[in-house]
């Protein structure tokens, strides 16, 4: 692991975030972000952002490129869950789950 960031309380659910994680693992850096600019899901734009932040770790003290750079691993976990209410029939009030997660994105260099 060369680099590694973290995108914490990001408001997406953990599944959907998790089906956009998985097409970017073992990815290079610039296909990845060619890939989550590219794509139609609310995901990407948290995710882009904590793959800058990454490539923006490695990339600080001059001795690796964004070129050399391979996405080695990727996980959305759970983070805390918003609860909201709204009524539903016969009086009753159903609860609402606003969920969010933390993402972790790690940099490895490219195997050669």
């Amino acid at each position: 692991m060369i680099a590694k960031a973290k995108g914490r309380f990001v408001r997406v659910a953990p599944r959907k975030m998790r089906l956009v994680a998985r097409m970017i693992k073992g990815l290079g850096v610039p296909q990845a972000q060619a890939l989550l600019a590219n794509l139609p899901k609310a995901a990407c734009a948290p995710l882009s952002k904590v793959l800058k932040s990454a490539v923006s770790n490695a990339t600080r003290d001059g001795s690796w490129t964004d070129g050399q750079l391979v996405i080695s691993h990727v996980s959305a976990d759970e983070g805390p869950m918003m609860k909201r209410y709204r009524s539903a029939p016969m009086g009753r009030a159903a609860q609402i789950h606003k969920k969010s997660c933390h993402v972790t994105i790690e940099l490895d260099a490219k195997a050669r």
